[in-house]
């Protein structure tokens, strides 16, 4: 991938990320890091912690900090890999999900309605973002 396009696609998600955590920090107390690692984990459980951290381009230190307090609030669950003794599987529980939901949706929804208001194509920009994330995981 050109450099000057991996460098606008950096500040792209820098900008959204910033501009979601001010919508959204101590929402339904909740930061914006922690409903974004809620929303991941949706998608991809149940995950071995690291493939989250990778998920959410942290390190394996960052994420175990990251799961203590989700998993103190019942928010997650985290149980020793049957296949793997030394890997550990983190899962949403019903509450973590009910978290997510409360706080993440009307996130994206908040999102999904500024982009539709200012003519932006929502549905291609979802298509485009998904084909941009399948690049970026080849190289």
């Amino acid at each position: 991938m050109d450099d000057g396009l991996a460098d606008l696609l950096h500040r792209v998600v820098m900008l959204l990320g910033e501009a979601a955590r001010r919508r959204t920090d101590d929402r339904d107390g909740l930061t914006y890091s922690q409903i974004r690692l809620l929303g991941t984990l949706e998608d991809v459980e149940p995950v071995t912690q690291h493939r989250l951290a990778q998920a959410l381009s942290v390190s394996d230190p960052a994420i175990s900090r990251a799961l203590r307090p989700l998993e103190a609030e019942g928010l997650v669950q985290i149980t020793i890999d049957p296949e793997h003794a030394r890997r550990r599987l983190v899962r949403l529980t019903d509450a973590g999900r009910k978290a997510f939901h409360t706080a993440g949706k009307p996130l994206y929804d908040e999102f999904r309605a500024g982009l539709v208001a200012a003519g932006f194509p929502y549905e291609r920009y979802l298509e485009d973002t998904l084909w941009l994330a399948e690049i970026l995981e080849s190289d």
